[in-house]
């Protein structure tokens, strides 16, 4: 009778193992590959033109745009431009028609 319950409690254990990783896969890894996802869309739908928040707080215009690089120009004076990571960009407005 024991050998019947040492076995039984590793199956019970492996069952409570399975139960536990897909628990920490619904709330902590899905949650981030759909935020990556997202991301990447904004990231891909990036235009000349527009308006911008960045991840440290300034709102600017795009008005380049290479690679992984953006040319964002900040304010209404024309001379600040700074080049920064596409990843820098937090929110995208785009320009009304």
């Amino acid at each position: 009778m024991a050998d019947w319950m040492q076995s039984n409690s590793g199956v019970v254990l492996v069952i409570y193992i399975v139960i536990f990783v897909a628990i920490m896969y619904f709330l902590m890894i899905r949650p981030q590959k759909n935020e990556q996802k997202r991301a990447q869309a904004l990231m891909n739908s990036l235009e000349k033109g527009d308006y911008v928040l960045t991840t440290s707080g300034f709102y600017g215009t795009i008005i380049d745009i290479q690679d992984d690089t953006v040319i964002i120009e900040f304010g209404n004076n024309k001379n600040c431009r700074i080049p920064m990571q596409k990843a820098a960009i937090s929110q995208v407005e785009k320009p009304e028609a």
